[in-house]
């Protein structure tokens, strides 16, 4: 499936979570493996004002981390996390943010995945990396 078509096909099945965070899939590279979005984060997900809250962000990285796989491995039906480690560099302040995902390492039932979360500007707020476990069609 070539790029336009695969990421089409992607954003219409996301789940309504990443919908209400305004995510949408704006690039694949299943060659690196990798899946980018954008997010647009309203104060609604925030504390301290404008500061988006920690499991947002999480979720965010998540969805990237987790469409690097759907992306680029066939047969994949499910992924499920079995530990994320998200870390916080920098407040993660309402707007349009990317987040980008690619997997490390792969098995047939495991992957080694990382994630980074930049602002409008580009300035790196989070990072994560996880630990899934991967479903595939029977």
């Amino acid at each position: 499936m070539d790029e336009p078509v695969l990421i089409d096909h992607l954003n219409a099945r996301a789940p309504a979570f990443i919908k209400i965070l305004g995510g949408t899939i704006v690039a694949v590279d299943p060659e690196e493996p990798s899946c980018t979005f954008e997010f647009t984060i309203g104060t609604d997900f925030c504390h301290s004002i404008d500061v988006v809250q920690g499991g947002f962000i999480t979720a965010m990285l998540d969805a990237a981390m987790t469409h690097a796989v759907f992306s680029s491995i066939e047969g994949i039906t499910g992924v499920s996390s079995l530990e994320i480690k998200t870390s916080y560099l920098e407040p993660t302040r309402a707007g349009r943010l990317r987040a980008r995902g690619r997997i490390l390492k792969s098995s047939y039932k495991i992957a080694f995945l990382e994630g980074q979360l930049y602002n409008e500007d580009g300035l790196l707020t989070a990072t994560a990396s996880s630990v899934a476990k991967l479903a595939r069609k029977a």
